[in-house]
């Protein structure tokens, strides 16, 4: 499999991810014209996509679905309580463009198996993602609360983490967001600080050399360099290093990752 973080951040949020055969894009939370953008800079194109996969519903996840599942007649998958959220945002999509996969179910496209699962969002129905083909496994797990269990043991033994790290409490706590909106943040169905994050991973890494992307930095809340270096001091007092048992990456709100191809020996 290849994949990249498209963009990922409090502006908008985009992932795409390709199997031998199979090409998926999750979430479009860019214009239609800014996601194909990104797609080009990484090498693919929006007209060789199998399908849209929606986490949901919030704007900075879905901004260009419409655009794009018109444009391109691409089927659309979310579930049904995302759906009736979807159904006033999206525009008019044909019958069969709308497709429904629920929290749990796993769908083949081309060689490339989906996995779904539910997560703890102030949304509907919010899901993560799960992507296998052969041994290969990569996970997506952003806009949560907190990381259960399940979710611990649904992503473990992935070879690459889209992990989110969406704030440093100390500066959430201080800024000048009002208070309501900081208890959201904080609370079960809100964002993961990047204390969670490193605190989570501990617990799921295998220390066999996998990436984690970490990914949903807040813009007002979180500076790239202290997302790193807080989920990299965490992880290294659990003995997980940088650079030898785990890879460290930054994703961007505007600039897409470069491909990685998980290759397994």
């Amino acid at each position: 499999m290849k994949f990249s973080v498209l963009a990922s951040g409090s502006t908008g949020n985009s992932f795409y991810i390709e199997g031998k055969s199979g090409k998926v894009l999750v979430d479009a939370g860019l214009s239609g014209k800014q996601v194909e953008k990104l797609l080009t800079e990484v090498g693919a194109d929006a007209s060789e996509l199998d399908a849209i996969l929606i986490t949901h519903e919030h704007s900075d996840h879905i901004k260009g679905v419409g655009v794009l599942a018109r444009r391109y007649q691409l089927p659309v998958y979310a579930n049904t309580k995302t759906w009736e959220q979807l159904d006033r945002q999206l525009g008019t999509l044909a019958e069969d463009q709308r497709k429904l996969m629920e929290a749990g179910e796993t769908i083949d496209f081309g060689t490339m198996k989906v996995e779904s699962y539910g997560i703890s969002h102030d949304a509907a129905e919010p899901m993560g993602f799960c992507f296998h083909e052969e041994d290969a496994k990569v996970s997506l797990t952003t806009d949560l609360g907190y990381v259960s269990q399940r979710i611990k043991d649904t992503v473990r033994g992935s070879d690459a983490y889209i992990f989110e790290a969406n704030h440093d409490v100390e500066m959430l706590r201080m800024g000048s967001y009002p208070w309501n909106t900081k208890r959201r943040i904080l609370s079960d169905v809100g964002h993961l600080s990047n204390d969670t994050a490193g605190e989570a991973l501990t617990e799921i890494l295998e220390g066999k050399g996998e990436t984690v992307y970490l990914a949903h930095l807040s813009k007002e809340n979180n500076m790239t360099e202290l997302a790193r270096l807080t989920v990299k001091n965490i992880l290294e007092e659990s003995g997980f290093h940088d650079g030898t048992h785990v890879q460290l990456k930054d994703t961007s709100p505007i600039h897409p990752t470069a491909m990685q191809e998980i290759i397994r020996k």
